[in-house]
């Protein structure tokens, strides 16, 4: 379920800004334990940018190698916006279940 989600929501992060990757996986991590590992996040973004989500930029540093930043795409922002209504209907008809929300 986790799995499912998280690229949903690596596209939410990049949305508000660009991001590096290790970057990235401190915020994801940080929310909520989002992402389990720095190891998971690489293949995903590998995946989104397969798919056309992502974009990757270089950006140089003053120590150390560049770094790459992805950013959204326009079809990753559409994928996001379908995404989103989906995961409402999902999320209430958990909580139903669980006991959690009210069945309306």
């Amino acid at each position: 379920m986790r799995k499912g989600a998280v690229e949903f929501c690596v596209l939410a992060v990049l949305r508000l800004e660009d991001r590096y990757g290790l970057e990235l996986a401190r915020e994801l991590a940080g929310e909520g334990g989002l992402l389990a590992s720095e190891g998971t996040l690489y293949p995903l973004l590998n995946r989104l940018h397969a798919e056309g989500l992502v974009e990757t930029y270089g950006v140089e540093t003053q120590s150390g190698p560049p770094r790459r930043y992805y950013r959204i795409t326009k079809s990753g922002e559409r994928a996001l916006d379908d995404f989103v209504p989906q995961w409402k209907t999902f999320r209430d008809a958990v909580d139903v279940t669980l006991g959690l929300g009210r069945k309306r």
